[in-house]
Formats: C-alpha cells, structure tokens, sequence
C-alpha cells in the first residue's frame, strides 16, 4: 500500500508529513486552514506533542474532529503507556463502532522514538514499511519529495531537512497547503 493514504473522500485543507531515520522521527505540517474556497488561517498548528511529549500526532481534516480524536488517543495513551500501537488500535476500534466518532471527517500520523502509525476513520492503523508516510490534500506531493529526497545514496540529508522541504515543495503544487511549516521531533 502507497504510503500516502487517500480515501475515498479527500480531506483538504493540510499536508502533514512524518519521516523516521531510527529512532529519530520528525513530523511537519503546514498551518493553512481553509473553509471551502476561502483561506481562514494560515499559521494552524497541526501537530502536536502528547502523552508527556512522549508522541507525535499530526492530523488533516476537520479541526474540532482531530482535537476529539487526539483526546480519544491521549486517553487510550494513558491507559497503555508506552504502548502506541495498542492505543491506536483500541483508538481505532472506538473510532470505527461509535456513532459519534464515525462521523468524524479526520486522519491522523502518530509515532513515538519506535513506531510511526496512520489512522483513518476507516477503522485503518497502518505502520509504513517506508521511513516516510503523509496524509491530506498535498500528502502525494509531500511523501514523493521527501521519498526522492531520502533515495539520494550519496547525501544524507537532516530528517527535519527533509521534512520541511517536502511541505515547501507540497506548498507549491497544492493550493490547500501553505508554506507557514511547523515542525516537532523526537529522538
């Protein structure tokens, strides 16, 4: 599976980006908001650092829905510390069978120094076999200059490096994602 995940109803409004080198990971997103045609803001911040700054999460879509999905995951987050991939899918299970949250219009990167996962309200928890992985509307764009970027053999670019030029790039090509980049890394 590509790991740029678009489902059948592309959320708009964000690029998120989230590449992993190891146990280093960074996360970068762009902070334009948008209400259909209209630009409402444009320095959001899209991630943020949760469970005692132990995890990432950036989200795209519906604003209020990913702060609802972000305190469902820090909730799960507290019930099993240390234990990302079990809080996803429980997160996701909820997600999935609860009328509220399945009404949600929202997806999510989360990763902590070991694992990196993409949640959508499909019920979906997938960990990228690649070091890269994006979500929203400049995702494709975001995830094929940062794969391009980390495919040079003979340079080593900084992750962050990478991170930032991939939503710069993603800026240009998507007229949902701006160039006002916010980035967050654990190590």
């Amino acid at each position: 599976m590509d790991s740029s995940y678009h489902n059948s109803k592309t959320i708009y409004g964000t690029t998120i980006v989230a590449i992993r080198r190891e146990n280093h990971v960074v996360m970068a997103g762009d902070g334009q908001v948008t209400l259909g045609a209209q630009i409402m803001k444009g320095k959001a911040r899209k991630i943020r650092k949760i469970a005692a700054g132990k995890v990432l999460a950036g989200f795209a879509g519906a604003t209020a829905d990913a702060f609802a999905l972000l305190e469902r995951l820090e909730t799960r987050l507290e019930q099993y510390p240390s234990q990302l991939a079990r809080a996803c899918v429980e997160m996701a299970k909820d997600w999935r069978t609860d009328k509220y949250l399945r009404r949600l219009e929202a997806m999510m990167i989360v990763a902590d120094n070991q694992k990196t996962f993409l949640l959508s309200g499909n019920g979906d928890v997938i960990e990228p076999d690649e070091d890269a992985v994006s979500i929203g509307s400049g995702g494709g764009f975001a995830l094929a200059a940062a794969k391009g970027m980390l495919s040079v053999p003979d340079i080593t670019l900084d992750i962050e490096v990478i991170a930032r030029r991939s939503l710069e790039i993603a800026s240009e090509l998507c007229i949902y994602t701006n160039n006002q980049i916010i980035t967050e890394n654990l190590s």
